[in-house]
C-alpha cells in the first residue's frame, strides 16, 4: 500500500465503536507471530498525564543509549504520530508499511471469524510489529482507555505505570474512584513493577493490596519517590526530583503547566524501575530537555494569542484553570470548546468560570460531539458569560480571534480532536485527519 491506499485502509475500520476486550488482539497478535514479546514494555494508564508521561519515559531512556519505540493516542493532526521511535515519529511511507504489514493478518482474521479489528486495535498491533522491526530496546505503550480491557494490555509491561485517577469515561469503567483505579490496575501483571503517581487515598489503598496480591514491587508518588522542588523560569520548569533510587537536581522541564513536574517525577520513577538502577543526570537532563507535549497547553498563534491544551475531563480542566491562573494571570479569554455527549459539563467546565469573558461552542465532526447549540446554552449557563454556537470548527476559532482582537487571547479546549484540527489549521492549513481512539 502507498499512503493515502494505506490511510483509506485504516478510515473504513472508523465507526465500528470501541470494543473492550482482548480475544480479538490476542487472536491477532498470535497470528503475527507475537511480535510485543520481543522487548521490555512500559505501559502507561492513568486518568490524565499519559501521553505526557509516555513521551518523558521515551526521551529519558533514548538519552540513555535505548532504541525506545512509543505508541500513543488519539493522534492530533497526523495519524503517523500515534507510533515512533526515540521521539522520531514515523515517516508517512514507514507508516504505509506498517499498515501494509498488519491489513493481511486482519483481513485473514476477518474472514475466519467475521469480526473485524476495530480502528484502535489496528493501529496497536500496527505499533508491536513496527517496533520489532525497528528492533526497539524497549517501548512505552500508552493505554487507549482504562487497561483491563484496554487492546494494549494483550502485551505484558515489565513497568506499568498509572499517573493518577479522576472521573472520566464512567459509562464503560465505572462511576466510583474504586471502580476506576481497578480498570486501570488491570495492566499490573505479575512479576511486573508498579509505579503510581499522586491519587487518591481511597485508591492507593487498592493499589497497594493490588500489587500485594500480585507480588509486584510498587513505587508511591510521595512516598518512594518525590519532587523536592521546582521553580518556573522562561519556557518551563527547573525542578529537582527524589527518585526511587537516585536524586536529580536542576533538571530543565520546557513544558507549561506544573502538573507537568509530576508527569517528569512519574516518568523518572518508572525509567529507574526499567533501567533497575539510578539514571545518569547527564542523560535525564538532555533527555527531559528535548520533549515536546503538541497540544497540552501549547501557543500556537499570537496577535491574538491562540492556546490549546486537550483537558475534556474534571481534573483536566482544573490543571488547566491553574495553571491558566498561574502563567497567564493577567488574561482573560475568548473561550472556543467542544465536548462528547458522555462529559458531565457540570463537573468539568465550572474551573474556568472567570477566565473565560466569551464562549464559542463547537463540534468535531464526531456523531459522539455535543451539538454547538446545545454546548453554547450549557455554557453561558454554567460560565455566566455571552456564549455562541458555531458547528465548524474552523469557523469557531475565526469568529473567537475576531472578538479576542490582536491584543486578546483565545483558549481552544474541551477535546482533543478539537485541538488536533485547531492545530493543523493553525500550522498546516489543512484538516486534521480523522481519529478515533
Amino acid at each position: 500500500m502507498d499512503y493515502e491506499t494505506a490511510i483509506a485502509y485504516l478510515e473504513r475500520h472508523i465507526g465500528l465503536g470501541m470494543k473492550p476486550g482482548l480475544s480479538r488482539m490476542v487472536d491477532l497478535l498470535e497470528m503475527m507471530g507475537h511480535p510485543e514479546s520481543g522487548y521490555p514494555i512500559v505501559h502507561v494508564a492513568g486518568t490524565n498525564g499519559k501521553t505526557s508521561t509516555s513521551r518523558l519515559i521515551t526521551v529519558i531512556l533514548a538519552a540513555h543509549g535505548l532504541n525506545t519505540g512509543i505508541f500513543t493516542s488519539p493522534h492530533l493532526e497526523r495519524i503517523e504520530e500515534r507510533i515512533g521511535v526515540n521521539g522520531r515519529i514515523s515517516a508517512p511511507e514507514e507508516f504505509a508499511q506498517a499498515v501494509t504489514d498488519v491489513a493481511g493478518f486482519a483481513d485473514l482474521y476477518e474472514k475466519k471469524t467475521g469480526e473485524s479489528p476495530s480502528y484502535f486495535e489496528l493501529t496497536a498491533a500496527m505499533a508491536f510489529a513496527w517496533f520489532s522491526e525497528n528492533s526497539v530496546d524497549a517501548a512505552v505503550v500508552e493505554v487507549g482507555l482504562g487497561g483491563r480491557l484496554d487492546a494494549t494490555n494483550a502485551a505484558d509491561g515489565e513497568v506499568a505505570v498509572v499517573t493518577g485517577i479522576d472521573f472520566d469515561h464512567t459509562e464503560v469503567l465505572g462511576t466510583t474512584i474504586e471502580e476506576i483505579v481497578l480498570e486501570k490496575l488491570g495492566i499490573v501483571k505479575p512479576g511486573a513493577m508498579l509505579v503510581t503517581g499522586s491519587m487518591p487515598e481511597g485508591a492507593l489503598r487498592i493499589a497497594r493490596a493490588t500489587a500485594t496480591d500480585l507480588g509486584v514491587t510498587h513505587y508511591e508518588f510521595d512516598k518512594d519517590y518525590r519532587i523536592e522542588g521546582s521553580d518556573r523560569g522562561v519556557g518551563g520548569w527547573l525542578v529537582s526530583i527524589n527518585g526511587t533510587r537516585g536524586d536529580y537536581e536542576d533538571v530543565f522541564l520546557p513544558l507549561r503547566g506544573r502538573h507537568q513536574i509530576a508527569n517528569l517525577a512519574v516518568a523518572v520513577a518508572a525509567s529507574e524501575a526499567l533501567l533497575g538502577g539510578p539514571l545518569d543526570e547527564d542523560a535525564l537532563r538532555s533527555g527531559a530537555a528535548a520533549v515536546v507535549s503538541p497540544g497540552r497547553l501549547e501557543v500556537v498563534a499570537s496577535s491574538p494569542l491562540v492556546l490549546i491544551d486537550g483537558a475534556h475531563n474534571p481534573q483536566g480542566v482544573r490543571a488547566l484553570a491553574s495553571s491558566l491562573a498561574e502563567e497567564f494571570a493577567h488574561q482573560t479569554w475568548v473561550l472556543v470548546m467542544s465536548a462528547m455527549k458522555d462529559k458531565d459539563l457540570t463537573q468539568m467546565t465550572p474551573p474556568l468560570k472567570g477566565a473565560v469573558r466569551i464562549a464559542i461552542a463547537t463540534e468535531t465532526g464526531s456523531n459522539r460531539s455535543q451539538s454547538a447549540d446545545d454546548l453554547a446554552a450549557t455554557l453561558a449557563a454554567i460560565l455566566n458569560v455571552p456564549a455562541e454556537p458555531e458547528p465548524d470548527p474552523g469557523a469557531a476559532l475565526a469568529r473567537a480571534r475576531e472578538l479576542a482582537g490582536p491584543e486578546g487571547a483565545v483558549l481552544v479546549t474541551g477535546s482533543l480532536y478539537l485541538v488536533g484540527a485547531v492545530r493543523s489549521l493553525l500550522m498546516t492549513g489543512r484538516a486534521a485527519q480523522r481519529n478515533e481512539r
